[in-house]
C-alpha cells in the first residue's frame, strides 16, 4: 500500500468515528432528559465560574489602579509653571505612545491621569481626552479620577459629555 492511501483512509476513519460521535451526543442531547439537565447544569457552573473570574479581574484592576494613583500622589507633581508645562507634555506623550502599544491601559491612564493632575483647566482636557482616547483607557482613567477626591472635575464617567451649561470650572 501507498503511503497517501493509508493517510486517506486513516483520515476517513477519524472524520467517520467524529462524525458517529457527534450523531451519538445529538441524539442523547433529544432524547435523554437526565443528558438535557446535566449538560445545563454544567453550563451554569461554567457560567458562574466565568463570572466569578471575570469579578476577581475587575476586584485585582481596581486593586492596582488605586495602588497606581496612590504612587503618584506620593510621588508629587511639579509646583512651578514651566516644569508643569514640561511634565505634561512628557506624560500626554506618554500616554498616547502606551495607548497606540496597546500593551499597558493602566500605565497610558495613569499618564494621562498625571497630565490631568498639573493642567490648568482639567475639565478642558477631559473633553479633548474623550475624543482622543481609546475607551479602555478613558474608563481607567475615569476610576481613577474618582479615587482622588483632590481633583474637582464634576461628574467624569469616561463617557461623552452632555450638553450643558458652561461654568468655566466653578461647581
Amino acid at each position: 500500500m501507498r503511503t497517501s492511501v493509508l493517510v486517506a483512509a486513516s483520515a476517513g476513519t477519524i472524520i467517520a468515528g467524529v462524525l458517529a460521535y457527534a450523531a451519538y451526543f445529538d441524539h442523547k442531547r433529544q432524547t435523554d432528559p437526565e443528558f438535557r439537565k446535566s449538560l445545563k447544569r454544567n453550563n451554569k457552573r461554567l457560567a458562574k465560574a466565568v463570572k466569578e473570574e471575570a469579578e476577581a479581574h475587575g476586584a485585582a484592576q481596581r486593586e492596582v489602579i488605586k495602588q497606581a494613583v496612590q504612587n503618584a500622589k506620593e510621588e508629587g507633581f511639579p509646583t512651578d509653571l514651566e516644569e508643569k508645562e514640561s511634565y505634561f507634555m512628557t506624560q500626554v506623550a506618554q500616554g498616547e505612545g502606551l495607548c497606540q502599544d496597546g500593551a499597558n491601559q493602566i500605565e497610558a491612564a495613569l499618564s494621562f491621569y498625571k497630565a490631568l493632575k498639573v493642567y490648568p483647566q482639567p475639565q478642558d482636557l477631559i473633553s479633548i481626552y474623550d475624543k482622543t482616547v481609546p475607551k479602555e483607557v478613558l474608563e481607567i482613567l475615569a476610576e481613577m479620577v474618582a479615587m482622588d477626591p483632590a481633583l474637582k472635575l464634576g461628574r467624569f464617567t469616561g463617557e461623552s459629555p452632555a450638553p450643558a451649561a458652561d461654568n468655566h470650572g466653578v461647581e
